[in-house]
This record gives structure tokens, C-alpha cells and sequence, in this order.
């Protein structure tokens, strides 16, 4: 059996900025900022992942729920990510033990 090898998806300035529902300048920010990853190419656009439009998104809502500037939503958003994953190790341990609860006897 061969499967066929295909390129991920990947979106331009204009069409990722509308997806997202931000300006292209915004999203050129973004990337300045390095709060979204893009690629460029030998022309020097910027290609995005669809991966990268729930990250926009979560970025916009940050920005909106609380007096932070975009380079400080950076920490914000990794100090996020650093919490999901804890918290995904943590209930891999809890499955992995069979939910036991251990309890030290004095």
C-alpha cells in the first residue's frame, strides 16, 4: 500500500487574517512578536499554519479580558501552556496509578 504525501495546509496573510477576524497588520504584529509562528518564504511572505488561528484567537481574548500588552500576553500564553501541560501530566500519572489515592502513615 503507498500513501500520497501531502504538503500540510498552509494559509496566507490576507486569508489567515480574515479567517481570523484581525487586520493583516495585526498578524504582522503578532509574528513580530513572536506570539503566532509563520513561515516565510524565498519572497519573504508569511504562510500560516490553520493551527495557528485558535492561538490568534485566544491572544484576542487575553488582550480583551485583561489590561495586558501584547508583548506581556506572550508570558501570559506560555505560563498557560506550561499549566496545561501540568495538569495533562498529572492526570496521565492519576490514570497510569489507577486513581489511587496514596495517603503516608505517620
Amino acid at each position: 500500500m503507498t500513501y500520497a504525501l501531502m504538503r500540510p495546509l498552509r494559509l496566507d496573510l490576507d486569508s489567515f487574517a480574515r479567517l481570523c477576524g484581525a487586520h493583516p497588520d495585526l498578524i504582522r504584529r503578532l509574528v513580530a512578536l513572536e506570539l503566532v509562528e509563520a513561515e516565510r518564504d524565498a519572497r519573504g511572505d508569511l504562510w500560516f499554519m490553520p493551527a495557528q488561528i485558535a492561538e490568534v484567537g485566544r491572544i484576542r481574548r487575553l488582550r480583551s479580558a485583561f489590561p495586558l500588552n501584547y508583548a506581556s500576553l506572550g508570558l501570559v500564553c506560555e505560563l498557560l501552556d506550561r499549566i496545561a501541560a501540568l495538569e495533562s501530566a498529572m492526570q496521565h500519572r492519576s490514570r497510569r496509578l489507577g486513581d489511587r489515592t496514596w495517603t503516608s502513615t505517620s
